[in-house]
């Protein structure tokens, strides 16, 4: 149909301030036979306008239209759409956030009624209503398009705003229960012969353990099994390893409805090369006897989610106490960094600043912080003993070991960055943790967010003033509680306890805590403009102690610097406006004694460490100008000797640290 050149240039105009980027195409799918009776109803327009996509919401609405089965079938979603605002703004809300969402009813178009109800259960389902929803299933083709349907309520409640970011990440785990039940059922009436030899508990690790589960993510899994009673037992582990692998196989395969997730199996002892399936004694003994740091952390959000439950649970009550052991091993906490600095390094040059997760500023920073603080102080502390992220923060934060402002800041953070992440995820079901560069694809992101004025500008802006706080305190977090715990706080500020601080800082390899905050305190308490700048840098300084191979010596020769320069203006007035000289001094203080020894001697010799041209070697002929200049000044021998010593300390000190420094470069 061909509208008059005036309803045309009003409809094209109206459809402009509702947000399309391409009005004449959405003016064609509202001239189409499906939506005839809709063309002028503002209501439609203005649901539309309100998704994070109005081109994108349109063109499923169509999509869905033209695949009901019959004139009566279309005319009753017509008919729900405007006059009922909740399945409207749920359902155009999904089609314009997610055109895999949208290909999926256009596939099924009778499960846009999964959207109609706003039971108390629909707002809220949990592991059994979504079991439920999939209790029908009967091979993986059934089992995908089952999961779809729960996913879609999902997402509806997601993009409208009914549940939050963690909520959603809770029901998305919470699916993924019922999934893993649902095709380890297959698996079992697959094979009931094996399933008769058998007991077995699928263990969920990482963001499906720790109910915190993306769109699209592996879910992370360890097997348990043991042989039921009369069996043999290597029998049953083989029986149990055949059900095992058909339920990842079910989860993880391509059909023609597509794949659900792949579970993936290989944070199990020794990994891919080690057994599928062990017994609990097996899994016992090995991490007590080979586990890796990164190990026991993988298991602090371990949660039995299918099959034998009663089994998953003995196998959580024996690991946990080995988990909160894991700070007291030797190099605990130089393990985790230096797993957290492989994972930025092998991030490809061209995706780091895209990086939504592993990237600095990423959500790993948060989570990697957390779980440190987490593992340290959840030995004494249980209430710290937490698998979800934002809980944990809260804990940390309520138990006086994460200041409430940092801890609110993160928070806030936190869930800025997984909102963009889900909904990232979301528009095409697909595992990426990849900020888009097309400016589409970040209009809708930006709209999807909220942010409606220039939302490609808006998105922007916020992603990085986020990403800075975390960079910020993901330094922070660790060292500063230890400040706290020797400084002036305000009256009724949660503090870090003594105790607390000591264990903090055996965690990060301070092999006489005491002493340590006996310098602490010399350094930072007190009300002088001096103490103030020391309590602004000791957090950075400590993180840089701790990676070094001496972190008392360190300590102890910074505070002997700064007890020796630290009324001199420039001294630390350099330390707090130029990092370099920060970091340089940091590392020198850390590195044997040669050089902290010619710096305590010499210790105006720091104003080298502010910038590279202070440690670039100086010529024969300048240092030869230098020294015979200062012996012809002298009044005798022993005069001009001391001064040319000074030169030789100052040039020994100059080489020696740009050795030092130089080596934390390559």
């Amino acid at each position: 149909m061909t509208s008059a050149p005036g309803r045309r240039s009003s409809i094209f105009t109206r459809l402009l301030r509702h947000g399309f980027t391409d009005p004449s195409a959405a003016e064609r799918l509202l001239d189409g036979p499906e939506l005839t009776a809709l063309r002028d109803d503002p209501v439609l327009l203005d649901a539309l306008g309100a998704t994070a996509d109005p081109d994108l919401a349109l063109l499923g609405l169509v999509r869905l239209l033209e695949a009901q089965p019959d004139p009566t079938a279309r005319q009753e979603l017509l008919d729900t759409v405007i006059a009922a605002k909740p399945l409207r703004d749920r359902l155009l809300g999904v089609l314009g956030a997610s055109g895999a969402l949208a290909d999926h009813l256009a596939r099924h178009p009778s499960d846009w009624q999964a959207l109609v109800t706003y039971e108390p259960r629909d707002l809220h389902p949990g592991v059994e209503e979504f079991e439920s929803g999939l209790a029908d299933v009967t091979d993986t083709v059934s089992l995908r398009v089952a999961y779809r349907r729960c996913l879609l309520s999902i997402a509806a409640r997601d993009v409208c705003g009914t549940i939050d970011v963690a909520e959603t990440a809770a029901e998305l785990a919470d699916l993924a229960t019922a999934t893993l039940r649902a095709a380890l059922r297959l698996a079992r009436d697959a094979a009931p012969e094996d399933a008769a030899l058998c007991r077995l508990a699928v263990i969920a690790l990482g963001k499906c353990g720790g109910h915190e589960l993306n769109y699209v993510s592996d879910v992370d899994v360890v097997f348990v099994g043991e042989a039921v009673e009369g069996a043999d037992e290597d029998k049953a582990l083989r029986a149990a390893t055949r059900l095992a692998s058909h339920m990842m196989r079910i989860c993880s395969e391509s059909t023609v409805e597509g794949t659900i997730w792949p579970v993936d199996a290989n944070l199990r002892p020794e990994g891919r090369n080690g057994p599928l399936v062990r017994t609990l004694a097996s899994h016992l003994a090995y991490y007590q006897r080979w586990a890796k740091t990164w190990e026991f952390q993988a298991l602090l959000k371990a949660r039995p989610v299918a099959g034998d439950l009663g089994l998953g649970d003995e196998y959580v009550t024996a690991l946990q106490p080995l988990v909160w052991q894991a700070a007291e091993r030797e190099n605990f906490v130089a393990d985790v960094q230096k797993m957290r600095r492989r994972v930025v390094e092998n991030i490809p040059v061209a995706e780091v600043d895209r990086q939504l997760k592993l990237g600095p500023g990423g959500l790993r920073d948060v989570e990697f912080a957390v779980q440190l603080l987490q593992l340290v102080h959840g030995r004494t502390d249980a209430s710290l003993r937490s698998g979800t992220t934002l809980d944990a923060l809260k804990a940390l934060a309520a138990g006086g070991y994460v200041g409430r402002a940092d801890a609110s800041q993160l928070d806030d953070a936190y869930r800025f960055l997984r909102s963009m992440e889900h909904r990232i995820q979301l528009h095409r079901l697909r595992r990426t943790h990849l900020v888009p560069d097309d400016e589409t694809d970040l209009r809708r992101l930006g709209r999807s967010l909220g942010l409606r004025t220039d939302p490609v500008a808006s998105l922007t802006r916020e992603w990085k003033r986020h990403a800075a706080v975390v960079r910020r305190l993901h330094e922070k977090l660790f060292y500063r509680p230890l400040l706290d715990a020797v400084a002036q706080l305000a009256p009724g500020e949660a503090r870090l306890s003594a105790e607390a601080a000591r264990e903090r800082l055996v965690a990060l390899g301070y092999a006489d805590p005491a002493a340590a905050l006996r310098h602490l305190e010399a350094l930072a308490s007190g009300v002088t403009r001096k103490a103030a700048i020391q309590r602004t840098l000791l957090p950075v300084l400590l993180g840089w102690f701790a990676d070094s191979a001496d972190p008392d010596a360190g300590l102890l020769n910074f505070r002997n610097v700064s007890d020796a320069l630290g009324k001199t203006p420039w001294y630390l007035r350099l330390l707090r406006d130029e990092g370099a000289a920060a970091e340089n001094l940091a590392r020198v203080l850390s590195a044997g004694r040669l050089a902290p020894d010619l710096l305590m001697r010499a210790p105006e010799a720091v104003a080298l460490l502010g910038d590279g041209a202070g440690l670039r070697p100086r010529s024969r002929a300048h240092l030869e100008q230098e020294i015979f200049a200062a012996v012809r000044r002298a009044d005798n021998a022993a005069p001009g000797v001391t001064a040319a010593r000074g030169v030789r300390r100052r040039e020994l000190f100059r080489t020696a640290a740009a050795d030092i420094v130089g080596s934390y470069g390559t």
